[in-house]
């Protein structure tokens, strides 16, 4: 998480807390404190935070996996393209330049899918069409060269349908609700206890509100590594291995384009 994602979630988390704490300070003035602090409502709070702690694990989980699929898709893309623009070397008059641009302009795509700016099933699509390019690499190079670019394929588009399913599904929605809930109560609660000295009260209440909400959104953002298209997201993976990826097949397409438009004879039909 950069610093400046970190400033925005501690400037969120602060402005709720300072809600509660103005509620406090205006339920206090106004003697509407009518709650007595008891046994119980530690062990709610203790409840609550066993039950985050649940909801941290669970996503953590999710989240640890998530940091590695860039760097898979990444090596997905750059394995093929190195497999194909190898052919040349052993058969000068192969025609791999349709081939490696279609990488390149699906590694593009892939980081727009990121954010939302490219439909899930377009992008299949685009992968499905590699399928009758490796095919067309066949009259060039080995069998097994190109089963190894078909397994290439293949892990591409496990990553890809994997990482739609963790940024589309929410982990345990009905604890979500339950964690809201509680923490919802604790706030409640704390400011309409009666805990004396005041001073006293403001430090409890800014310390357990603060400590519960934080949790809550640190989760829930947590929740979707992939949230580069949501505007308060700041827990997102790292997508610096896919984008040093499209800036190198970006390159290594426009040499391509290059000898086409330079032998417009060898131009695929």
């Amino acid at each position: 998480m950069t610093i400046h994602n970190r400033h925005r979630l501690l400037l969120r988390v602060s402005t709720i807390v300072a809600m509660v704490i103005g509620m406090k300070l205006l339920i206090h003035f106004l003697g509407w404190e009518i709650l007595s602090i008891n046994p119980l409502f530690s062990g709610i709070v203790a409840a609550n935070v066993f039950l985050m702690g649940f909801l941290l694990s669970g996503v953590l989980s999710d989240f640890k996996e998530s940091e590695r699929l860039p760097g898979e898709l990444s090596a997905c893309l750059e394995n093929m393209a190195q497999e194909v623009s190898g052919i040349r070397f052993a058969k000068s008059e192969a025609q791999v330049s349709s081939c490696l641009i279609l990488l390149s302009q699906l590694s593009r795509n892939i980081l727009n899918w990121f954010h939302k700016k490219h439909r899930t099933a377009e992008l299949m699509e685009q992968v499905n069409n590699l399928t009758p390019q490796f095919a067309a690499l066949e009259q060039w190079t080995q069998a097994t060269l190109v089963a190894r670019l078909k397994q290439e394929q293949s892990n591409l588009r496990r990553s890809l349908i994997r990482i739609h399913t963790i940024r589309e599904t929410s982990f345990v929605s009905s604890g979500y609700l339950l964690a809201d809930l509680i923490t919802l109560f604790l706030c409640i609660g704390l400011v309409l206890a009666k805990i004396e000295p005041f001073y006293e009260s403001l430090f409890f209440v800014t310390v357990i509100s603060y400590l519960m909400i934080f949790l809550l959104l640190l989760i829930r953002d947590l929740d979707n590594p992939f949230g580069y298209y949501e505007r308060h997201s700041s827990e997102d993976v790292s997508l610096k291995p896919l984008q040093d990826t499209a800036v190198r097949l970006g390159q290594l397409a426009d040499i391509e384009i290059s000898i086409l438009k330079s032998e417009p004879s060898t131009i695929p039909h």
